[in-house]
């Protein structure tokens, strides 16, 4: 076990691996989660206005956004014995074939309770042009700090 959790400060930053949109990864994502819905693949099918939205192209998966997340968040909370536990996210706008999409965090709290640590992550990915695509909250424990033994 390490002392990790008390390294952690509120407003620390955490940042995620950008990832390039392709169609290629798109289809990939269809094929890993069977979601084959028109609006992922068929050019034509996007070419009107889909519902009321108005995406103007075929879009990238909303989950691509959750997977990047949660790879994000379990790459600094595994490697310092933390677990994440929970995680919330809202889509503000499309992913598009093209775009380079970022997770990032920023640390809003830590909680010490008689079982477990807990941080509380503030989420927003972006895309290369610095717009948000996703925003959310997530929380990592932390194994309880064990008493020296004296």
């Amino acid at each position: 076990m390490t002392d990790f959790f008390e390294t952690i400060s509120v407003a620390d930053k955490i940042d995620g691996t950008p990832f390039a949109v392709t169609r290629e990864t798109i289809r990939e994502f269809c094929d890993g989660s069977l979601d084959y819905n028109p609006l992922h693949l068929d050019d034509k099918y996007m070419e009107g206005s889909f519902g009321k939205t108005h995406f103007g192209g075929v879009i990238m998966h909303g989950m691509t956004n959750f997977g990047l997340i949660t790879r994000m968040l379990t790459d600094w909370a595994y490697a310092n014995d933390g677990e994440h536990r929970r995680l919330e996210t809202r889509w503000k706008a499309p992913v598009k074939p093209g775009d380079t999409i970022t997770p990032s965090g920023v640390v809003k709290g830590k909680l010490v309770t008689s079982r477990s640590q807990w941080v509380v992550i503030d989420i927003r990915v972006t895309n290369q042009r610095d717009e948000t695509i996703a925003i959310g909250e997530a929380t990592v424990e932390f194994p309880p700090r064990v008493p020296a033994a004296t």
